[in-house]
């Protein structure tokens, strides 16, 4: 639950940083983020078209932070690692990004594979999900190990 909490919130600095990294695209890549896109392609397919024209935004936002809050769960375990935390959540924004935008997402029919993206599009989400990553072991560290500062210049507690 801890994970959850901590993953939920970190998705607002995550969601800032892909809005204002989404500017600096070419013209021709400002279509929608992905957020927007799964959420479309989820409610196309569960045939929810007058839930996706009526209320798309709740929806994208909803499902967005609950998706930053259920893998954010299983942070705990990640956290375990014997590495300095920056690089712990580093490390599992990117997982995270990978086992979404070349995994299940494709797997599904929900988006097309990363790979068949403009790398502009995959190094905005890449470092989006980076920041998840360092927010989240930020918050996870900060919240729950009882430790109430941290430096992130040295990567330790102070």
């Amino acid at each position: 639950m801890k994970g959850a909490f901590a993953g939920l919130i970190a998705t607002v600095p995550m969601t800032i940083s892909m809005m204002a990294m989404r500017r600096w695209l070419p013209w021709w890549q400002k279509g929608p983020l992905p957020p927007h896109e799964v959420t479309r392609n989820t409610l196309r397919a569960m045939n929810l078209d007058a839930v996706e024209d009526k209320h798309h935004l709740a929806a994208t936002v909803a499902a967005h932070f609950s998706y930053g809050a259920g893998v954010g769960a299983l942070y705990p375990f990640v956290d375990q690692l014997p590495l300095p935390n920056m690089l712990k959540g580093s490390l599992y924004g990117i997982g995270v990004w990978m086992f979404s935008y070349l995994g299940w997402l494709p797997a599904t029919g929900i988006l097309e594979p990363a790979t068949e993206k403009p790398s502009q599009r995959n190094v905005l989400m890449i470092v989006a999900h980076v920041v998840w990553g360092v927010g989240l072991s930020f918050l996870f560290d900060n919240l729950y190990k009882g430790q109430p500062t941290y430096d992130i210049v040295n990567d330790h507690k102070s």
